[in-house]
């Protein structure tokens, strides 16, 4: 398979190394240092475009992509406050789009957990829950997309909590996270519910870069010929 990589950071050059051990071919990278080489003739030279830029660029990349009929993983966060738009986009031009918050496998599986744990703890109102996340100062957006994704499915089942605040502390409608940016952490996600009695704490720990480019890959192997929107839960079919 031909991959083009849009962005050429620390995350691109993971996917490149991954790409490579699985077989996989690199036809093109977009960087900002050629930024004219990023054209429908040159994405159509690849099988599959992977992007990994920054949120104010995301969205027009993958546009770019869906001009040149090119399936694009979109790694990029920070950018959903325009995805219902682009998700539409995608389906009217029968383009193909996979999109995921965290494309590690140990993640997608903690996200698993989480949601099962919520619907427990929904019915135990002593237990207050909080997130805390924690990433390397390179991250731009706060939080995460992956704390967001956390947060979204417990407000689904715990009735007490409304919104998720960044660092609200005081409201208990609120489910609080704390996002702290701290030298090279690739990420750390907890989630906490505290009673004065006990808590449980989920944890989970990623020890380097390669578990986010290998989930990107396998989601460019998975969605190289198919249309439409797809995410992690297709891909793992939990």
């Amino acid at each position: 398979m031909k991959i083009a990589l849009i962005g050429y950071g620390k995350m691109g050059k993971e996917i490149e190394q991954v790409a490579i051990e699985r077989n996989h071919s690199i036809s093109l990278i977009i960087d900002i240092n050629n930024p004219d080489d990023f054209t429908a003739q040159n994405l159509q030279k690849a099988d599959v475009a992977i992007e990994f830029t920054r949120p104010e660029t995301a969205v027009n990349n993958i546009r770019k992509c869906f001009a040149a009929n090119i399936p694009v993983v979109a790694g990029t966060t920070g950018w959903l406050e325009h995805f219902d738009a682009i998700k539409n986009e995608c389906i009217a031009g029968e383009n193909s789009l996979f999109y995921a918050s965290n494309y590690s496998l140990g993640v997608n599986i903690f996200f698993k957990i989480n949601q099962l744990l919520a619907k427990i703890m929904n019915n135990f109102e002593q237990y207050e829950v909080d997130i805390e996340e924690i990433h390397h100062t390179q991250k731009l957006d706060a939080p995460s997309g992956t704390a967001i994704s956390l947060a979204n499915d417990i407000l689904k089942v715990v009735e007490r909590k409304k919104r998720w605040e960044l660092d609200e502390q005081d409201d208990a409608t609120a489910l609080c996270i704390k996002a702290i940016r701290k030298d090279s952490v690739p990420g750390t996600h907890i989630v906490k519910y505290n009673s004065t009695v006990d808590y449980i704490e989920m944890t989970h720990c990623a020890k380097s870069r390669k578990g986010f480019a290998l989930g990107a890959v396998i989601a460019a192997e998975f969605i190289a010929g198919k249309k439409g929107c797809f995410n992690m839960e297709d891909l793992l079919k939990f």
